[in-house]
């Protein structure tokens, strides 16, 4: 009933990876033009920046774990 069960759990694992791997891909590479000049990929680098510390201090302020 159970013959090769864990070979399965691994390709639906496996299956998993690659789906994630594919679209983070597709997602990512408009912005790879971005990076040949070095004046784009600094604004780049801190638009993401920017938008991490944004993020980070909308859930600190939005779970109450710090005062502000």
């Amino acid at each position: 009933m159970f013959d090769g069960f864990w070979v399965n759990i691994l390709r639906y694992f496996r299956y998993f990876i690659t789906t994630l791997l594919g679209v983070l891909l597709n997602a990512f590479a408009p912005f790879a033009p971005l990076f040949k000049r070095p004046v784009t990929s600094i604004a780049v680098f801190g638009f993401f920046a920017g938008a991490l510390v944004l993020i980070g201090l909308t859930l600190r302020a939005m779970l109450g774990l710090s005062t502000i």
